[in-house]
């Protein structure tokens, strides 16, 4: 045998580096209080909290923003959302904001050998402009590196009502074409403003257009009828797509990222979960999110691979009460607390805008603890990078893998929280938020914004529910913080 063969011999008989399936369970409006890991008493979430107490449990995880289309950029591409004008709550008509030649997390896992896919929640955008429903959709997830894609396009409260299964509406019958308007009505549809006699679910504010099931919605839409997803079926459709991506995949290596709709508005759980919180449909469906987790789980369990998976979860943006829909979400909350000790939530830029839930589980590899270091979503593209070998990097996202794992309490120094449209700087215990106009809370969600003519300076370590600015009274650590903020922001 010459050299050559010889070498030859050894590069075939050389193991292939052992990947693991990588599961991203990414939850909609999701609270920091709203687990029992992370303090919450009234709800019960068991299967969530084995992933907490089995697994590494983050204090001080962030969504890169306090809203989902933004946070769900960022999770995806590694970039500040900020930096992409585009990156803003969309309508269901949006074209496809991230770029077809930009570095996905999915495109990187491919890259490296692994299948992709998602289900559930997309609303990244659609297309290029005007959607034709009728007709294969593209570009969307099929196209930023995903090799299947069943997904809903925007949120459950707008339209089109429709599953799409990689780039085709699902169900969609020839003669009965689909039609999707967000400023005018189509003639004879019924509305709910102008129909709420025919509504299951009344709007408290907007959320008054296009009647599907029963529920009033955002935009407008006609035909398609046999297309149109039943609402209180939707968490047993997306964890039943899950679960088959699982056991057609489990032989190599695969990403799924499971993008729940829960517990987004409209709230709509399935019957077998109705009372189950005694919270009404809010606290119901968080109570239905933690069941499919826990079915999710009992699937890689039998499939073989749970010690080969690692699995990480959280929340697109914190928490919201009333979103738009009468459904006593306010009136049944009772003592929970959505937020736990934080200021804010969905929309601000206090903390409980973007703190969320933030757990790393992977069995026999992780072990349990829980880890105060200051970590985001946009770092998840470059660590999982880093665990599978890959040379890929995005500007903005941290490698941080070992920290994740449990190996290291490294995290960020510091960053830009963002929430619609504004930013402000975490660094350290330190949040500076600058001068920003508008009202000061969103009344229609009793939520606090963040906004101030002045600017606020809070440490967290000794103010967590920041109600102590010290801006004036630490004008050098102001000064620090501002120069710092300008400085990122013009990179």
């Amino acid at each position: 045998m010459n050299a050559c063969q010889e070498k030859g011999k050894k590069q075939e008989e050389k193991p292939e580096r052992a990947l693991p399936n990588i599961v991203i369970i990414y939850a909609d409006d999701l609270g920091y209080g709203e687990l029992g890991a992370y303090g919450a008493t009234e709800l019960e979430t068991p299967n969530l909290d084995r992933l907490a107490h089995g697994g590494m449990r983050f204090t001080n995880g962030h969504a890169a923003s306090a809203t989902c289309t933004p946070s769900r950029y960022a999770l995806l591409t590694g970039t500040y959302p900020w930096r992409n004008t585009r990156a803003k709550i969309l309508p269901g008509t949006a074209p496809l904001i991230i770029d077809t030649a930009q570095m996905t997390l999915p495109k990187m896992l491919k890259q490296q050998g692994y299948a992709t896919g998602i289900v559930g929640k997309w609303h990244l955008g659609l297309g290029t402009g005007t959607v034709n429903w009728n007709e294969p959709i593209g570009p969307g997830p099929n196209e930023v590196g995903f090799d299947e894609s069943f997904i809903m396009a925007a949120t459950q409260d707008r339209v089109p009502t429709v599953y799409i299964e990689n780039g085709k509406v699902v169900g969609l019958e020839a003669d009965d074409p689909i039609q999707v308007d967000y400023q005018k009505n189509f003639e004879g549809e019924p509305t709910g403003k102008e129909r709420p006699e025919l509504l299951k679910m009344k709007p408290s504010h907007g959320h008054d257009n296009s009647i599907v099931n029963g529920i009033s919605r955002i935009g407008y839409m006609k035909g398609g009828e046999a297309a149109k997803w039943i609402d209180e079926d939707m968490a047993d459709v997306f964890l039943k797509e899950a679960q088959a991506y699982v056991n057609q995949h489990k032989a190599r290596p695969f990403f799924l990222y499971y993008a729940l709709q829960q517990p987004h508005v409209p709230r709509t759980p399935h019957p077998r979960f109705v009372g189950s919180s005694g919270m009404g449909p809010r606290g119901d469906v968080i109570v239905e999110a933690d069941w499919c987790v826990g079915q999710f789980l009992n699937t890689l369990e039998t499939a073989g691979i749970l010690e080969n998976t690692l699995i990480i979860f959280s929340s697109d943006n914190g928490p919201v009460v009333d979103d738009g829909y009468m459904d006593e979400s306010v009136e049944r909350l009772g003592n929970h607390i959505p937020a736990g000790p934080l200021r804010g939530g969905k929309y601000s830029l206090f903390e409980a805008g973007t703190r969320v839930p933030f757990l790393a589980y992977w069995k026999g590899k992780i072990s349990p603890g829980v880890s105060d270091a200051l970590v985001s979503q946009l770092d998840l593209l470059s660590s999982l990078a880093q665990l599978t070998e890959s040379d890929v990097r995005a500007p903005d996202s941290k490698a941080l893998m070992d920290t994740f794992l449990g190996k290291g309490n490294e995290g960020r120094a510091q960053l830009v929280l963002e929430a619609t449209g504004r930013t402000a700087l975490r660094q350290g215990d330190w949040v500076m938020i600058p001068p920003h106009n508008g009202r000061a809370k969103n009344t229609l969600v009793n939520i606090e914004l963040g906004n101030d003519p002045n600017y606020q300076l809070y440490h967290l370590k000794d103010d967590l529910g920041q109600q102590n600015n010290l801006a004036a009274s630490r004008p050098e650590k102001l000064e620090e913080m501002k120069q710092a903020y300008e400085q990122v922001l013009g990179q």
